[in-house]
């Protein structure tokens, strides 16, 4: 079965702060929220790169 890339994705955040591209045409897993509507790969990117400062589980930092 051939799957298409997605044209859109979503950015996600879970209780963690980490961060996920989820496509657009999905519904958002439990855990997960919105942070970043429908946006094109690269957009999605660079919000993440902009956002994540640190890779670490929230849980683990002090």
């Amino acid at each position: 079965m051939h799957e298409e890339t997605p044209s859109h994705y979503l950015v996600l955040i879970n209780e963690e702060e980490q961060y996920s591209l989820w496509p657009a045409d999905l519904a958002v897993p439990a855990g997960w929220r919105t942070v970043l509507p429908a946006s094109t790969k690269e957009e999605a990117l660079a919000y993440v790169e902009a956002n994540w400062l640190d890779m670490r589980p929230a849980s683990l930092r002090s």
